[in-house]
């Protein structure tokens, strides 16, 4: 027998300490609720589950944006309800001047009244419908359009022809292009000696004539002769060309357009984040028309006179037809983002659920262990009482 070390309570004191530190984890899963409380845990599941729980948020995120988007709409859709009570309203007092009972100077002039002050009333309620401070209903939410490319043929020189291409796309820039196909012509400016592009851009929101634009490329380009020079003025969003006349010189001829165009990129559509990443699958353009009484062409119209106002009744049951697709268009952009709120709920719980599974605790299994694990505690406790009583039987020996 040996007194030094008591080798059986070392191992009892082994056990006794293990099954404490696994008795500390079944109570802190229980408390916590997680499985997983730090990375040691388990290191996979840690990472896997915090991945989930990104998307998770992002997912009920995109939903708050999805309802929101339809508060947006609702907003809008209501704004034209009334716009579309007025319209209606507007053909009846159209209707009633039309009839022949009704004379100029009384009748018709009280129904021109009517008719005026409903058309302000459009005005405002297109300048004045906003959420959350965003206007809706006066084109600033208009969806910029692509035109189609404006070409017009000019004067032709001896040496070959000529035209001047005006473009726009949405999101891009205003490009007005002038291009020469020749063969022995020199000109004084061009872009470069064989082929090649000379683009130019202007200010951003500043409105710039043809001739501005004329002067423009005859000091920004430079001495070149030979074949197929090209030259362009490229406009940054929103600017505006106006007037007609551009003109270009070669050596020999005047070339210039012979009509002109005014262009210009206006309004940007409200996009809504309806996913949780930002792939462009998960954006959604909003875009409202604008609903001016200009717009809508109500405010060059007259009812003051039988034969004004019969021709008013098109132009306002057009302008009706106009509001009507604006709104089925936000009806049915509402109707999308229900159905996107719905698949993005069911993503969220499935993915909850997964994340779930990896990181909460079972209960169940949870106690199982804690149990196992406190028998263990206490019977090496026991074990470890009566192994230190063993070098005891050493003073028996030494009587």
């Amino acid at each position: 027998m040996r007194i030094q070390h008591n080798i059986m309570a070392m191992n009892a004191y082994r056990n006794y300490s293990n099954n404490t530190s696994a008795l500390s984890k079944n109570l802190e899963k229980l408390s916590s609720g997680y499985k997983i409380n730090r990375a040691g845990d388990d290191a996979a599941g840690l990472a896997i589950s915090e991945k989930m729980r990104a998307q998770i948020t992002g997912l009920e995120t995109a939903q708050k944006n999805a309802k929101d988007g339809i508060s947006l709409v609702q907003t809008a859709e209501g704004a034209l309800t009334e716009v579309h009570d007025m319209l209606n309203r507007m053909v009846e007092l159209a209707d009633q001047s039309a009839n022949g009972t009704y004379d100029n100077e009384t009748d018709r002039a009280n129904l021109q009244k009517e008719f005026e002050q409903l058309t302000k009333e459009i005005d405002r309620i297109a300048d004045s419908s906003n959420f959350n401070g965003i206007n809706l209903l006066d084109g600033s939410m208009e969806d910029g359009s692509t035109l189609d490319t404006y070409t017009t043929k000019i004067a032709a020189s001896s040496a070959g022809k000529s035209t001047i291409d005006v473009s726009v796309n949405m999101g891009g820039n205003v490009k007005v292009q002038f291009a020469v196909s020749s063969t022995s012509s020199q000109y004084n400016k061009a872009a470069a000696s064989s082929g090649g592009t000379l683009t130019v851009t202007l200010q951003k929101g500043k409105s710039y004539t043809a001739a501005e634009i004329q002067d423009i490329l005859r000091k920004a380009t430079g001495a070149a002769s030979k074949t197929k020079a090209q030259a362009s003025v490229e406009l940054a969003k929103k600017a505006t060309v106006t007037g007609a006349g551009v003109t270009a010189k070669s050596s020999d001829n005047a070339l210039a357009a012979t009509t002109g165009t005014a262009i210009q990129d206006k309004g940007s559509a409200l996009t809504l984040q309806i996913g949780d990443t930002s792939d462009d699958y998960n954006q959604l353009e909003v875009s409202i028309e604008d609903m001016h009484a200009a717009k809508l062409g109500l405010t060059d119209i007259k009812i003051s006179d039988q034969s004004s106002a019969k021709a008013a009744v098109d132009t306002i049951k057009a302008a009706i037809n106009t509001v009507s697709s604006v709104r089925g268009t936000l009806g049915a952009t509402q109707n999308r983002l229900d159905h996107t709120i719905n698949n993005l709920s069911v993503m969220t719980e499935n993915i909850q659920d997964a994340e779930s599974t990896i990181r909460d605790t079972d209960v169940a299994d949870e106690m199982m262990a804690y149990t196992k694990n406190n028998i263990l505690v206490q019977s090496a406790q026991a074990m470890l009482a009566q192994a230190n009583q063993v070098p005891q039987g050493v003073l028996q020996l030494l009587q």
